[in-house]
C-alpha cells in the first residue's frame, strides 16, 4: 500500500472524526439515518415478491385447452368439403401454384390429404412420388405439438396462403389441430414399401372385418362400389392399391357417412388395424355379376358416358314404345327388368317394345353372349364403342349368373308372394335406412312434380326395385343386395316391407 494512499485514509478519517464532534443535538440523525438503511433493506425484500405478482399476466396469456373431436378431425383431412356438406372454394387452393407436379384443379386441391398424403408425410412418404406428388411437407412433425399452435397455422400464422379460417368454421379447425397433434399414427410401423401389411395375422383380421364391416360392405367386401364400371373399386381394392388411404379410412370412417364406425372410437389397437390390412388384401377386387348388372339397368351413367346420337338401331324396328334418345340404349328398355322382355312385365304398357327377353340366354357361352355384344352376331346389336373387354365380361357374368325368376315371388298384381314384412323391415333399417331415411323418402329420384321414393318404386315397379336391391344403382355407390349375400327370399321379404313405406 502507498505512502500517499495511507495519508488519504488517514486524513479521511480525521474529517469523520471532527463532524462527528460536532454539537451533541445533531448525534440523534446518524442513529435515525442508520435506521433507515434497515427500513430501505426491507424493500428489497418485498420487491422479490413482485415477481410472484408478475405471473399473473402469464396466466391470463396462456392458451386455453382446446376441445374437440378428433376423430371428426381425421374426417375432415380426408375430405372437409363433404363431411361439412359445403361447396368446394373457387379455384385452386393458392398454395397449389407452388407447385407443378400434381396436375389436379378444384375441389382436390382443398384436400389435407392431397398436399400432406394419407400417410400424414408428404414428399417424404408415399406421395413423394406419383400422380399425388406436390413436394410439400407432411404433418407427422407436429404430432404432440400443442394444437393452439397447429390451429394458428391453419388460420395463416406462418403463411397468409394456408388460411382456412375462411372456408372453414373454427370448431372444424379445432378438430382438425387435435387429430393433428394427438391421433396421427406412425403408417411406416404398419405398412412396408410394397404396401403390405408388416406382421399382419389375416385370421384375426378377419374376426375384425366380420365384426365391424360385413353388414355394409358384405362378407366379401363386394357390396360397396366406390368408383364405377370403368374401374370398379372395393374394399379390397383400397387396401391393395392404397393401404395408407384404407387404414386412415378405418380409423376415422367416411365423409359424409354418417353410420361408418370409426375404428379408434371402437378402441383398435396398431396391431389390429394390421391384422385387419392383412386380410382385407386378401379379398376380391372385382364383382362381374353386380357389375354387369349395373350396365344391364344404364350403361351411361355407369360408365360416365354420354349418350350415342339418335336412337338404338334396332328401335325403328317397333312402334309401342315411343320414347326416344338415351333411353332406347338401355338394355332393360328392351329385355325388362324381370328379363323377360315382351313375355313380361313389359310386354305391355308404354315400355312394349315386343323384344324378348335376356332370361333365356342365360344358357350361352360368354363367347356366344360377347358376339351378341360386339355385333358379330347382329351389326345393329353392336354395342362395342361402349363395352370393351372388361364390361363384355361383365355383362357375360351377370346374364349367365344374375338373373333372378322373380315369378315366383312376384304377383302379376305387383304384390308379393309370401314376404315377411318383419324380416323385411329388418333389412331395410339395416342396409337401406342410411342412405334412403325411416319413411324411404330421404332420396326422391323424380322431382317436386312427380316424385319418386323407395315406397314409389316398391309398389309401382317391383322388379326394379328387386333389380336395384340385387345389384345397385348406377354412378352411385349403393350396397348390393347379392353382395351381402341375400337369398331371393330375402329380396321378397324387403319388398314386402318396402311397398309399405310412402309413395309420394
Amino acid at each position: 500500500m502507498s505512502k500517499r494512499f495511507l495519508s488519504f485514509v488517514v486524513l479521511a478519517l480525521g474529517t469523520l472524526l471532527v463532524l462527528a464532534a460536532c454539537g451533541s443535538q445533531a448525534t440523534p440523525a446518524p442513529a435515525a439515518v442508520t435506521k433507515a438503511p434497515a427500513a430501505v433493506t426491507k424493500a428489497p425484500a418485498a420487491v422479490t415478491k413482485a415477481p410472484a405478482a408478475t405471473q399473473a399476466p402469464a396466466a391470463a396469456t396462456k392458451a386455453p385447452v382446446l376441445k374437440g373431436d378428433v376423430i371428426r378431425g381425421g374426417v375432415l383431412y380426408d375430405n372437409w368439403i363433404e363431411a361439412l356438406g359445403v361447396e368446394a372454394p373457387e379455384g385452386d387452393q393458392p398454395l397449389w401454384k407452388t407447385q407443378t407436379t400434381n396436375t389436379r384443379t378444384g375441389a382436390d386441391t382443398w384436400r389435407c390429404k392431397e398436399c400432406h398424403g394419407w400417410d400424414y408425410r408428404g414428399v417424404a412418404g408415399a406421395y413423394g412420388k406419383g400422380s399425388h406428388k406436390t413436394g410439400f411437407v407432411g404433418v407427422w412433425q407436429v404430432t404432440g405439438q400443442d394444437a393452439n399452435d397447429i390451429l394458428a397455422t391453419m388460420q395463416g400464422s406462418t403463411n397468409p396462403d394456408h388460411n382456412f379460417s375462411k372456408v372453414m368454421d373454427e370448431q372444424a379447425l379445432i378438430d382438425l389441430s387435435l387429430f393433428m397433434s394427438e391421433n396421427l399414427v406412425d403408417d411406416t410401423s404398419l405398412v412396408s414399401a410394397d404396401k403390405t401389411a408388416i406382421g399382419g395375422n389375416a385370421d384375426s383380421g378377419k374376426s375384425v372385418f366380420n365384426e365391424n364391416c360385413t353388414e355394409c360392405h358384405g362378407p366379401a367386401g363386394l357390396a360397396l362400389n366406390f368408383s364405377d364400371e370403368t374401374g370398379p373399386e372395393y374394399v379390397g381394392t383400397l387396401s391393395k392399391d392404397n393401404p395408407w388411404e384404407f387404414l386412415h379410412k378405418a380409423r376415422f370412417g367416411q365423409p359424409a357417412v354418417a353410420d361408418m364406425p370409426s375404428m379408434v372410437d371402437l378402441g383398435l389397437k396398431d396391431q389390429e388395424y394390421v391384422d385387419l390390412l392383412a386380410y382385407v388384401q386378401t379379398l376380391p377386387t372385382e364383382s362381374l355379376i353386380t357389375e354387369g348388372g349395373v350396365l344391364y339397368d344404364n350403361w351411361m351413367a355407369a360408365l360416365g358416358m354420354e349418350a350415342p346420337a339418335g336412337d338404338q338401331p334396332l328401335w325403328k324396328t317397333q312402334t309401342t314404345n315411343t320414347r326416344t334418345g338415351a333411353d332406347t340404349w338401355r338394355c332393360k328398355e328392351c329385355h325388362g327388368w324381370d328379363y323377360r322382355g315382351a313375355e313380361g312385365a313389359y310386354g305391355k304398357g308404354s315400355h312394349a317394345t315386343g323384344f324378348k327377353g335376356v332370361a333365356a340366354s342365360a344358357s350361352l357361352s360368354e363367347a356366344d353372349i360377347t358376339a351378341w355384344l360386339n355385333g358379330t352376331k347382329s351389326a345393329d346389336h353392336n354395342f362395342s364403342d361402349a363395352f370393351k373387354e372388361p364390361q363384355i365380361k361383365m355383362m357375360a357374368a351377370f346374364i349367365q349368373g344374375g338373373l333372378t325368376d322373380t315369378s315366383a315371388y312376384i304377383n302379376a298384381d305387383k304384390t308379393v308372394k309370401g314376404g315377411n314384412i318383419d324380416h323385411g323391415k329388418e333389412l331395410y333399417n339395416g342396409v337401406c335406412k342410411t342412405c334412403h331415411g325411416a319413411d324411404g323418402k330421404s332420396l326422391n329420384f323424380g322431382d317436386e312434380a312427380a316424385p319418386e321414393y323407395v315406397g314409389t318404386i316398391a309398389s309401382d315397379n317391383p322388379w326394379e326395385f328387386w333389380h336395384k336391391a340385387s345389384v345397385g344403382q348406377p354412378g352411385k355407390a349403393m350396397a348390393t343386395g347379392l353382395n351381402l349375400d341375400w337369398k331371393p327370399q330375402d329380396f321378397a321379404d324387403l319388398l314386402t316391407y318396402a311397398q309399405t313405406l310412402p309413395t309420394k
